[in-house]
């Protein structure tokens, strides 16, 4: 290996396709275990790497020299060998700092409260102080030295203006999870969230939802690596080159989800959209029944609308997780805000407005199987469609003609 990333578990890292997107060489994915890592170290057998999960520390010992900002977060995580001497860098310092810079947001005299004790934590710890922060709590389960619990930060949340998690809580594949309540945090200004896979954590879109800027962790992961890069080739990297490879991963990884009444067109327009687009597809109807061995008729006609309504939330919890996938929703799938919530973790929900007179009733629907049931569930669920969706699209027309209206938005979309 000449380039590449070392780490324990790598199955789902997003590392490779950022450095051969910026740069021309061949970067491997190399997962060690901790007794693989000394004679990997000692041989030496690489140009340069990045460091990740749980070796940034236990790297050090190798190196003949760290920069300042790596010895003031004692952690590592690239390295490059110079005729056989190792240098530590950490560049995710200037990646977390780049996130903070790029949403618009000032630390300087604000209170500043960090999620986690690992590595990232005294990352974000070494930012906050260098971008003017006046305070800083570093939080934790346990109570230690420079350390309070999330008891003691909701006995000051009134204090905190700005929010870093460093947790893996929320991250895949254990998504829907937040390390903390952030309603209760009543001056916040901004969350920012090391995790990038979800592309936006629960504790991310939690705090949208107050209307607080908040970002999940995937720029800081293209930064972080664009300036790992320049100390891999000792060249500079293009920065609008880093806003466009972040941009091209947000959107590949992106889900599309589609929602709207049932006959509305959701499956047979997803399949055409995945197809164009190149993502997977999968419809949560279908996936209930692979789940259940039971069509929807028959778990509705067996078990009724409420058991339905829990297996429906299962197979979209299921769902969710995925990534690069058009969706397509059962007509009622966002009646629950449950899994309306957990479906924008990684996806952009469109809702398919098709008119009421172009909507059809068939016997397979248990709900809308004549027009009365189909009106009536018609007027009870527009509002809710409307209320949850990112954009509403124009249902009418060809399947072709809807397919282009979603792919115009999603080609425009800015990420935040």
């Amino acid at each position: 290996m000449e380039y590449g990333c070392i780490g324990e578990h790598l199955t789902h890292s997003f590392s490779k396709e950022i450095h051969n997107a910026l740069t021309g060489y061949d970067y491997c994915i190399q997962e060690l275990t901790p007794e693989e890592l000394p004679q990997f170290m000692t041989e030496r057998n690489f140009k340069a790497i990045n460091v990740t999960i749980p070796y940034k520390k236990d790297v050090i010992p190798y190196l003949e020299w760290i920069s300042p900002e790596a010895k003031t977060i004692n952690a590592v995580n690239t390295i490059v060998n110079i005729d056989g001497k190792l240098y530590g860098y950490n560049t995710d310092f200037y990646g977390l700092k780049s996130l903070v810079e790029r949403q618009g947001v000032s630390l300087s005299g604000k209170c500043v409260a960090i999620l986690g004790s690992g590595g990232t934590s005294n990352t974000a710890f070494a930012v906050s102080n260098a971008m003017g922060a006046e305070k800083v709590l570093k939080v934790s389960r346990k109570a230690s030295d420079g350390y309070i619990t999330y008891d003691e930060l909701y006995s000051v949340a009134d204090e905190v203006e700005v929010i870093i998690n460093t947790t893996p809580c929320g991250m895949y594949p254990h998504i829907g999870t937040s390390a903390v309540d952030v309603t209760r945090f009543t001056k916040l200004t901004a969350v920012f969230d090391a995790v990038y896979n979800p592309l936006a954590s629960k504790l991310v879109c939690d705090a949208r939802q107050m209307g607080v800027i908040a970002t999940g962790g995937l720029y800081m992961l293209v930064s972080q690596a664009a300036y790992a890069v320049e100390k891999f080739i000792d060249a500079p990297v293009d920065s609008q080159a880093v806003e466009r490879i972040y941009s091209d991963l947000y959107k590949s990884k992106m889900n599309i989800v589609l929602v709207g009444m049932p006959s509305c067109g959701k499956t047979t327009i997803g399949k055409a959209l995945a197809e164009k687009l190149g993502k997977a597809f999968t419809d949560t109807d279908e996936r209930i029944a692979q789940l259940d061995g039971r069509n929807i008729p028959t778990i509705f006609a067996e078990d009724g609308e409420a058991a339905f309504r829990k297996k429906e939330c299962e197979a979209v919890f299921d769902v969710a997780k995925a990534t690069a996938t058009v969706v397509a929703t059962g007509g009622g799938a966002v009646l629950n805000k449950a899994n309306v919530d957990i479906l924008k973790e990684n996806g952009r929900i469109y809702f398919i407005d098709r008119p009421l007179e172009q909507l059809v009733t068939t016997g397979d629907r248990p709900l809308s199987s004549n027009r009365a049931d189909l009106e009536k569930r018609y007027n009870e669920r527009y509002p809710i469609y409307t209320a949850c969706a990112d954009v509403i699209i124009d249902g009418s027309g060809t399947v072709s003609e809807v397919v282009k209206r979603i792919e115009a938005d999603y080609y425009g979309y800015t990420c935040n």
